[in-house]
């Protein structure tokens, strides 16, 4: 699984024109599902992302966490993050995980999270042509693959 993560103060996702997802400060994570991922990979990350200390401390420093400040969390699911773009100009994404296969992780990473956050996070809608708005705080920015956890 990958991960691009994004602290936020705001951000929003909109269907056909409609809001579908939205959430105050915390995080924006956009996931990426692979063929070779697995609830283990979900195991590793819902813990990892809650617990990064990214957000500021009373003296400005990235001292707490997720968990520290309560914060919310928006997922949408990005199967362009598997893009393979070392020859040609148009991306290829077979390594992402088709629907069947997707959806299902997708959805217990998405209980993962709101088991370890306790409290219901927002999400776009998996397959759909969203629109994602957000109002990135830092920036901080951060990628995650759980490929690379050892």
């Amino acid at each position: 699984m990958r991960v691009l993560l994004q602290r936020v103060r705001e951000a929003r996702v909109e269907v056909e024109g409609r809001i579908v997802g939205e959430i105050g400060p915390g995080l924006l994570l956009f996931l990426g599902i692979g063929m070779e991922d697995s609830e283990q990979d979900i195991e590793w990350l819902g813990p990892k992302i809650c617990s990064l200390r990214i957000f500021s401390d009373d003296e400005g420093l990235m001292n707490k966490s997720l968990l520290d400040n309560h914060g919310d969390i928006l997922l949408v699911s990005q199967f362009t993050l598997f893009a393979q773009t070392k020859k040609g100009n148009r991306p290829g994404f077979t390594e992402a995980a088709r629907p069947p296969f997707a959806v299902p992780l997708y959805q217990k990473f998405q209980k993962a999270l709101e088991k370890i956050i306790q409290k219901p996070i927002s999400t776009g809608i998996f397959g759909a042509d969203m629109q994602v708005q957000l109002l990135n705080d830092g920036p901080v920015t951060i990628w995650i693959d759980s490929r690379n956890r050892e």
